[in-house]
């Protein structure tokens, strides 16, 4: 059984003489160490808040299972991953349905709002790691550039921008989702890159 964050992080805090903020960063368990999530600028919140409403609002209309947020851990093959955004199919869901602790399936669906300081390598692996564990679909959103990157497979990827909708029939039958619109600032404001 894997140690939890907060006897963890008591552990590096003994070890290393360091403040760990537990509210202030996410953490994920990959290959048995625990690695703090890099936390968001407004714009990755906004953007990722933004998909999950329109997503969210969708799925719930049509039944089609549950969208979850950032702080959502699953269980991805022998890590523990919290994607921006996450979809599990109504056929997928465990019969206890949502419990008070991490999901032991897969998401269907798992989207990563990159983050500028995130190394190529690092989101390659985690691509690697949702298809392995049965991800049927990952969307990585590039914030430098305004596009999706949406992976049916670890090779097989188109890239979307802001004239394209993004959809998913294999997934989401019937769901559209103006790419624009995801990266427009509330209010009428211009985001800054």
């Amino acid at each position: 059984m894997a140690p939890t964050i907060q006897a963890a992080v008591a552990v590096l805090a003994e070890l290393d003489g360091k403040e760990y903020d537990l509210q202030e960063k996410g953490y994920e368990l990959i290959d048995g160490n625990w690695e703090a999530k890099d936390m968001g600028s407004s714009r990755h919140g906004g953007v990722g808040t933004r998909l999950i409403i329109r997503l969210g609002g969708f799925v719930e209309s049509q039944r089609l299972g549950g969208v979850y947020g950032p702080d959502t851990t699953f269980q991805i093959g022998h890590n523990e991953r919290l994607p921006d955004v996450s979809f599990i199919s109504a056929a997928r869901m465990p019969e206890e349905g949502e419990t008070d602790g991490k999901w032991l399936v897969a998401p269907d669906l798992a989207v990563e709002v990159v983050s500028p300081s995130e190394s190529w390598a690092k989101v390659n692996r985690k691509i690697h790691d949702y298809f392995s564990s049965g991800v049927q679909q990952v969307w990585l959103v590039s914030l430098e550039f305004n596009e999706i990157h949406v992976y049916d497979s670890p090779k097989g990827m188109i890239v979307l921008g802001e004239d394209d909708q993004l959809t998913s029939e294999k997934l989401l039958p019937g769901f559209r989702c103006s790419i624009r619109e995801l990266f427009q600032a509330p209010a009428g404001k211009t985001a800054i890159n």
